[in-house]
């Protein structure tokens, strides 16, 4: 019996072992796709495609890469002697990158040569690897950082807080309103330095330089925010007469906008406007406004009973006069009678 439930238990754990299917193994070239992409040795920008931004690579400098960091393509296995062509391809049979193309094929007006970085790409026809001017967008998701996680949790907190700003207390609305202040001119104020260093270099010189990055532009990324290094605008210098004519609309511009300036009168009027109106939003708060309710509610009140007041003493005054004239009226009549009586007599 013993030896029977043995053989039992084998063939039922036999069994279970054949129903187990193993798990699944993530694919070796989604994590060669992803060491790649987040080695900094690779470099890559940020693109507009179809309305999305991506991330993507240089056909030429993927080849570099592989040969330079042969260490990568340990985690390929059998595989891992592969020529980066082949292994392009496969990432693109995978879905893990694409072929783009840049939108703009053609050199821009004032300029020498194509930009070795496009901003705007779209997909390419042919899903092959070259590496003549070939650019391979990512296709699936970074992996989401311990920051980006936080930022995600702060993100609705600050913007209940800023729904919540009328009830801050006096102090706290000073804080966020001069932080906000701040924060807006030194935008302005970095937009326009920029636009005037630009202007008057290229005016001067002929030459395209941006001293500060450009934040107004959706394919910037942090990395370049905090880039200050000027770049220079690879293209055709600008004849004198197109800079002297700028120049001179410049100029009469500037001297247009002195000459209509406002007074100081008028700027002290503006001026006084401005803070009545921050006072009144600093100083709100919910007592005050339910304060101000009870108060309208009180005049709406008043202004109902003097209103039936009124009302009464007219209807008052109305049945009196009907009064008086019902006996006006009848005394007139009498007379009459008495009248014609002394007539007949």
């Amino acid at each position: 019996m013993a030896g029977k439930g043995a053989k039992a238990t084998a063939a039922k754990a036999a069994e279970k072992e054949k129903g187990e299917e193993p798990a699944p193994k993530k694919d070796v070239y989604q994590l060669f796709a992803e060491k790649v992409r987040d080695n900094k040795q690779l470099e890559s920008r940020w693109a507009v495609m179809q309305e999305t931004r991506v991330e993507y690579f240089r056909g030429k400098d993927f080849t570099t890469f592989i040969k330079n960091h042969p260490e990568v393509g340990e985690i390929l296995g059998p595989d891992k002697d592969m020529e980066a062509e082949d292994i392009v391809n496969t990432l693109l049979i995978k879905n893990l990158v694409i072929r783009c193309d840049r939108v703009w094929k053609t050199v821009r007006p004032g300029k020498k040569k194509l930009s070795s970085w496009p901003a705007h790409l779209e997909i390419h026809q042919e899903q092959v690897f070259t590496e003549n001017d070939g650019f391979y967008a990512w296709m699936f998701l970074k992996r989401r950082t311990l920051w980006q996680t936080i930022l995600s949790f702060i993100w609705p907190v600050f913007a209940l807080a800023v729904c919540l700003f009328p009830v801050y207390p006096y102090q706290c609305k000073i804080v966020v309103l001069y932080s906000c202040a701040g924060a807006l001119l030194f935008i302005v104020s970095l937009l326009l330095l920029r636009a005037a260093i630009f202007g008057v270099l290229w005016v001067l010189l002929g030459k395209r330089v941006w001293f500060f990055p450009n934040i107004n532009a959706e394919e910037t990324t942090f990395r370049e925010l905090v880039r200050f290094w000027p770049v220079k605008d690879e293209g055709e210098q600008p004849k004198w007469t197109s800079r002297l004519f700028y120049a001179t609309v410049a100029l009469l511009v500037i001297l247009l906008l002195r000459h209509h300036a406002p007074d100081e009168a008028a700027r002290a009027r503006y001026q006084k406007k401005v803070s009545n109106i921050i006072d009144d939003v600093l100083e709100w708060s919910p007592k005050l406004a339910l304060s101000g309710m009870m108060d309208k509610h009180t005049e709406d009140n008043a202004t109902e009973t003097s209103n039936y007041t009124s009302h009464a003493t007219t209807s008052t005054e109305e049945s009196t006069d009907a009064a008086e004239d019902e006996d006006a009226d009848e005394t007139q009549g009498a007379a009459d009678d008495t009248r014609t009586r002394s007539s007949e007599i």
